[in-house]
Parts: C-alpha cells; structure tokens; sequence
C-alpha cells in the first residue's frame, strides 16, 4: 500500500471536514464546553449532589420566618450564614417575590410534644441557583429541629433503628470524584466516538454520491483511500482530546500523565474508527451502518467496563497520577487489538475493492 496516497486523501479529507456542518459543530460544542468546564462542572455536580455547591457560596441569606414560636428559632440562631427575620406569612411571602429574603419559613402552632407530626413549610424561588444552596443550609437546619423533636418524643419510640457511623469527610471529595471521574474520561473519550462516527459518514458518501468510479480511476486503490480516511478520523481524536486537557488546565484543573492520556485514547480511537470502517464497508449505507456500529459500541463498552483496568478507570487513574506502569501493558494490549483489526480492514478492503470497476 502505497502510504502518500493514503495520505493525499487524508489531506482531502482534511480539508474537506470544514463543510461537514456536523463535525464542526461538535468540535465547536466540545471546545466550548470545555472553556466554561468550572462552570459544567458546578451545574452538573448539582445535579447529583446539591450539597457540593453549598461551599461555592460565603453569602448570608436572609430567611422570613412566619408562625408560632418554635425550638426552631435556636436552631437558626447557631447560623452565621442565615439571617432570621420575623414577619407575617404574607408579609414573608412579598418580600420573597421582591427577593428581599431568600426563603420563607413558616412553623404551625404545634407543640413539640403533641401526637400530630410538626409540619414546617418552606418556600423557595423556583428554578434558581441560589434556592438550592438556601435549601442545603436550611436543610441542616430542619435536621437539628428534627433531632431535638426525637429526643422530646423518645418515649413514644417502640423499635430503634441500626446505628451506622460514616467517616467524616471534606468538601472536596465532590470536586475530585466529578472531574476526575466523570469530566475528564468523557472529554478524552468523546473524540474517540465522534471521530468513529465520521469515518460512516465518509465512507458511505462516497456511494451516496456515486464517487467511487471516479476515485478508482486514480492510481489510488481501494485500500488506500479507506486508510486515508482513517488517518484524517484518527488525526482529530489527539488534537481534540488535546484540546480538551489544555483547556481543562487553563480552568486550574491539573491533569497528570496528558502524554499517556493522549496516547491510550488515540490508540483506543484507532481501534473504534476502524470498527467504524469496517461496518461502513459492509453496510455502505449511512443509516444502517450507524445504527449498527452504536449497537456494537454499546457491546464494546459493557464488555470493557467489566475488566478492572477499564478506559474510564485507567484514564482516571492516569489523570490522578495512580495508574502505575500496568497502563503500558493494557496500552499494548489494545494496540496488538487494533492492528489486528487493521488487518482486518485492509483485507477486506481489498476485497470490496476487486468488486469496484476502475
């Protein structure tokens, strides 16, 4: 196989990625993503933990509190970072719609002793960043109130629940586990399957459009345009998942081992673009072969992600700098995977080649 023909048409296709509307706008969702990945980092962190963004926070909320008077009271009382204003509901509610407080609090006459459960009504702005970290703080401060109802009601208690005592941990344990293990596996890994994705596109363009004639009648051969497709897929997954750590380190999130990083997702790229290029070839029709290759990324994936040193595992490991020299032995392992399926391809390229008239 002649390599400057596979790399004429690397260069083509190189430069005709600018017209692929869908490739520049996932590049340019990516980049952009990944400048803003703090402010990613805070929206989706809140998703699953609300308390992780409590600490982004040094404010002092202003809270209307309305009803009888309550232990409740005190309990606000041990807080620096809320302010309790005395008001009536009404009252309590306008100034919270004039977001002159940041929640409203409103306690019923019920004794702490009393049969009926004590109902503490919150109320919050809607769909507002700031109404989640008012409802972590306030959330600690109801626990208290509940504790001391428990200790008033201990009497009535027939059964007791298991005690477990947890290890107490900091703040930054949310930070480290969404970066470390979920952000930065999915940046690296991203450009991997968005370039897998493109080698169907262009391969199966080529019979959409009816090009290959035309192709053939070069001295280019089959194989060779196949693998110049390859090598313009496979130039993105670096430079992208390159990208991606650079900005991640201009946002002050230090990756270690970015050589490494790179290195074990272009070899695991190559691998899924030729898996890519291989259904292309066999389906020659966008929809089926993308259907097709999702269905078998989906396989891939849950048979990797039961092997311990996993990509997502071993990127995370190589990012916190824990990985050991194992990773170079699952590194050739991988590779030894790829060239075989890159022999795979080639072969079969060949033989769809015989069947295309020059």
């Amino acid at each position: 196989m002649n390599t400057r023909n596979a790399g004429l048409i690397a260069k083509k296709e190189l430069l005709g990625l600018s017209s692929e509307k869908t490739i520049v706008f996932a590049i340019l969702l990516q980049v952009f993503i990944a400048m803003f990945s703090s402010f990613l980092m805070v929206g989706l962190t809140a998703m699953y933990d609300p308390e992780a963004i409590e600490g982004y926070s040094t404010v002092a909320y202003g809270v209307g509190y309305a009803g009888a008077d309550s232990p409740l009271i005190d309990e606000f009382a041990k807080r620096d970072d809320l302010i309790l204003h005395r008001m009536d509901l009404d009252q309590a509610l306008a100034a919270l719609r004039e977001r002159a407080v940041s929640a409203v609090v409103y306690v019923p006459d019920t004794p702490p002793d009393a049969e009926g459960p004590v109902i503490v009504t919150l109320y919050l702005i809607q769909n507002d960043l700031q109404s989640s970290v008012i409802n972590v703080r306030i959330k600690e401060v109801l626990q208290g109130y509940e504790k001391e109802l428990r200790e008033v009601r201990a009497d009535r208690m027939t059964t007791f629940p298991v005690s477990l005592n947890f290890p107490e941990s900091g703040g930054g344990e949310n930070f480290f586990e969404f970066v470390y293990g979920l952000l930065i596996p999915l940046l690296v890994l991203l450009p991997a399957i968005v370039s897998a994705a493109l080698i169907i596109d262009l391969i199966t363009e080529e019979y959409q459009r009816r090009t290959l004639e035309t192709l053939m009648s070069t001295p280019v051969t089959f194989a060779e345009m196949i693998w110049g497709k390859v090598a313009a897929c496979e130039v993105l997954v670096p430079v992208q998942a390159g990208a991606w750590l650079l900005l991640l380190g201009l946002n002050g999130i230090a990756v270690d081992n970015a050589a490494a990083i790179l290195l074990h997702a272009s070899v695991g790229g190559l691998f899924l673009i030729l898996l890519g290029a291989l259904v292309a070839l066999h389906y020659r029709e966008r929809t089926s072969a993308q259907f097709i290759f999702s269905t078998a990324l989906v396989v891939v994936f849950l048979l990797v992600m039961a092997v311990p040193y996993n990509p997502l595992n071993l990127i995370v490991r190589l990012a916190a700098d824990t990985a050991g020299p194992v990773h170079w032995l699952i590194l050739a392992l991988v590779a030894g995977a790829t060239a075989l399926l890159g022999w795979a391809v080639t072969a079969y390229a060949r033989r769809v080649g015989e069947g295309v008239p020059a």
